[in-house]
């Protein structure tokens, strides 16, 4: 039998071996790739203290581990690098934006808590690269949880991927930090951002100007669910009218992006008028967009800001993103 998401039916993971990391050498491993490749499914690798400097990949194959921050506070525990998809690769070509990523997890049912993730890619350092797209996080397998953490960056910082288009692939962001100013939430993979505080970085754009766009997805037509932004809290110090919520990022005849923010407080900064914008030719109108009891200065009600109904808004929950073709619901 094969899954949705294109893998074959296994038995749940159970609990491991916890394998813990200090850059200091005072723990098993040094670096938290080395606890990565250590480890098998189900194991929990705890980090301590410190910043670790370098990318880290979790493979498909290391299903159901947990990356753990030792402390608690995700200030405390950082996994920080600078690529971008322009930056050159030392065997030739450059990275792209999937593979500037600090951190890969590829894995199904894998957990991280109490963590920094950030790229702290410049433009302003590199202004050799054109190709500025530098990613915190690339989250690219079912059934993961990003909780009590923080994503750093500018460009792309999370990327919520499916691998196939068409497959079931859901991530859920729950108390956590995710900053940025351009697509910084992006992708085709179902992603529900459940009490996040997002900033919105400011690129110093005058009131009225461009400063950035939170979210591009290119969610695939036959996926009813793409990103959630909900019961949340949207920050910047950026000028008024500055920021677009979203504009659809287009791949492919089949992408058809969908976002919904939702019982969410949007700051001055978001362009009250008109705060959906096109991408590449494709009208933002042709996309599935939408709002539903949002608060705060950046918020409003016209002919450019679709509302859904409360009738339509009980069918777009945290829990109906993510229950999937399992009843998966790690909301509580």
């Amino acid at each position: 039998m094969l899954t949705e998401s294109g893998g074959a039916a296994t038995a749940p993971v159970t609990a491991g071996r916890t394998l813990t990391v200090a850059a200091d050498g005072s723990a098993a491993y040094r670096t938290v790739q080395a606890a990565v490749d250590a480890a098998a499914a189900g194991d929990t690798v705890l980090i301590a203290r410190g910043t670790y400097r370098g990318t880290v990949n979790v493979p498909a194959a290391k299903k159901g581990l947990t990356l753990k921050g030792a402390t608690g506070n995700a200030e405390d525990v950082v996994l920080s690098y600078d690529n971008a998809a322009g930056t050159a690769r030392p065997g030739g070509g450059t990275y792209g934006t999937e593979g500037s990523a600090t951190l890969t997890v590829s894995a199904n049912d894998t957990t991280v808590t109490g963590l920094t993730v950030q790229n702290t890619f410049e433009r302003s350092a590199h202004p050799e690269i054109t190709a500025t797209q530098a990613v915190a996080l690339a989250a690219r397998g079912d059934r993961q949880q990003y909780l009590n953490s923080r994503f750093i960056g500018h460009q792309d910082t999370v990327l919520n991927w499916a691998p196939s288009a068409t497959g079931q692939y859901r991530q859920y962001f729950r108390n956590s930090f995710v900053a940025g100013d351009v697509d910084f939430v992006f992708g085709n993979a179902t992603a529900v951002y459940d009490r996040v505080n997002i900033t919105l970085r400011d690129r110093g754009a005058a009131a009225g100007g461009n400063n950035g766009y939170l979210a591009a997805p290119n969610t695939d037509a036959a996926r009813k669910y793409g990103i959630l932004v909900t019961d949340s809290t949207i920050s910047s110090s950026a000028k008024a009218n500055t920021f677009h919520l979203g504009r659809p990022w287009r791949t492919g005849p089949t992408a058809v992006g969908q976002l919904l923010i939702r019982n969410t407080v949007l700051p001055a900064a978001v362009k009250t008028a008109a705060p959906w914008t096109d991408m590449g030719g494709f009208s933002w109108k042709s996309a599935r967009f939408a709002e539903y009891a949002n608060t705060g200065p950046g918020a409003a009600v016209n002919a450019s800001r679709p509302q859904l109904t409360a009738a339509q808004a009980a069918a777009y929950t945290a829990r109906a993103y993510l229950a999937g073709t399992d009843g998966w619901n790690p909301v509580g």
